[in-house]
């Protein structure tokens, strides 16, 4: 299995015995809020969006899941026995790796898994701070290029298929603010505005 972080042969084989691979295509949801987690993802290959949603439906993106990442949120969800608070879609055609949850404890006596599951604990904090960061101190511009960018980062393209109603959902914000904005970037040179489309221009 590539993109898997580990190399001690009996956590290895723990996860030869016990985890199964699915596989989720482009758009396609693999965990929804208020569902019961009873395995943990492990992105094998392809690109995870994770966005948190609100009672009303809106959501606000989070981060990324990249291939030998998986989900602080979903973790700590299995750990503290939740439901699901989040929402995880396939940027692309996606292959996850999943962990029982009953697991992800047990094996904390292989030093590699409690390093893995620390440090992704770690990193998705750092990201979330990032995501508090611009949505408390900064301009909705800085918001929506941050969110453009990290999309044009997972999809590997600088073109985007989206819709400002999407972007405008993900940002919790109103479509007509997010078309003005965008169209002020364009004018800017930051991006081009397409029918659905947006391709950015400054990385």
């Amino acid at each position: 299995m590539n993109n898997i972080p580990f190399t001690d042969p009996a956590l290895l084989e723990e996860i030869k015995r016990f985890a199964r691979t699915k596989h989720i295509v482009h758009d396609e949801t693999l965990i929804m809020p208020g569902e019961k987690i009873f395995f943990v993802p492990i992105v094998l290959k392809g690109v995870l969006r994770v966005v948190r949603q609100g009672e009303d439906g809106k959501e606000i993106f989070l981060y990324h899941l990249y291939p030998g990442q998986t989900c602080a949120m979903a973790i700590n969800c299995c750990q503290s026995q939740k439901e699901s608070m989040i929402k995880a879609i396939a940027e692309d055609d996606t292959e996850v790796l999943q962990i029982p949850v009953k697991l992800v404890e047990d094996w904390f006596k292989y030093p590699e898994w409690k390093t893995f599951i620390n440090s992704t604990y770690g990193s998705r904090f750092a990201e979330l701070i990032e995501v508090i960061d611009l949505i408390a101190f900064n301009n909705m511009d800085k918001q929506v290029l941050h969110y453009l960018q990290e999309r044009s980062k997972a999809s590997g393209s600088s073109i985007l298929q989206i819709t400002h109603q999407q972007i405008a959902d993900e940002l919790h914000t109103h479509r007509e603010a997010v078309s003005r904005l965008l169209r002020t970037m364009e004018k800017k040179s930051i991006v081009t505005l397409g029918r659905n489309t947006i391709k950015l221009l400054k990385p």
